[in-house]
């Protein structure tokens, strides 16, 4: 993705692009058209945490909810803006919830009230299947 948006864009180089994201609100099945940029990732599944829709950020987990299905995230990529918030988690994404580096994906980054530690002590990631 990083490549095509810096062949889009005249004069960006591929060294100074970095990805970032954004969850949205809407849910899969409310989504109707793709991105000017970027794209729509769906069918993720956090763990070890629950996600406030309305506040769009990471919460605290129900009582014996293993797994909570993510509203749709769009992953975009911006010029000369590696630095991010160090108040968002850095969630990995795994392929199966068997976490090791083989199955890591890649991370991406969740708003939250509490310190990023809090979440890694919890293990919460994101899931592409739970099974």
């Amino acid at each position: 993705m990083r490549q095509e948006v810096t062949r889009a864009h005249k004069g960006w180089a591929l060294d100074n692009v970095t990805l970032h994201n954004e969850v949205m609100k809407q849910m899969s099945e409310d989504v109707k058209s793709s991105p000017a940029e970027g794209i729509y990732v769906y069918g993720l599944y956090l763990e070890g945490a629950a996600w406030d829709r309305r506040n769009n950020r990471l919460r605290e987990s129900f009582n014996k909810v293993l797994y909570v299905e993510m509203p749709v995230v769009h992953i975009f990529a911006l010029y000369n803006k590696p630095i991010k918030d160090p108040k968002l988690y850095q969630c990995p994404v795994y392929k199966k919830p068997k976490r090791t580096y083989t199955q890591l994906v890649t991370a991406l980054w969740l708003q939250t009230i509490k310190p990023p530690e809090f979440w890694i002590l919890r293990g919460v990631a994101l899931l592409c299947d739970n099974k």
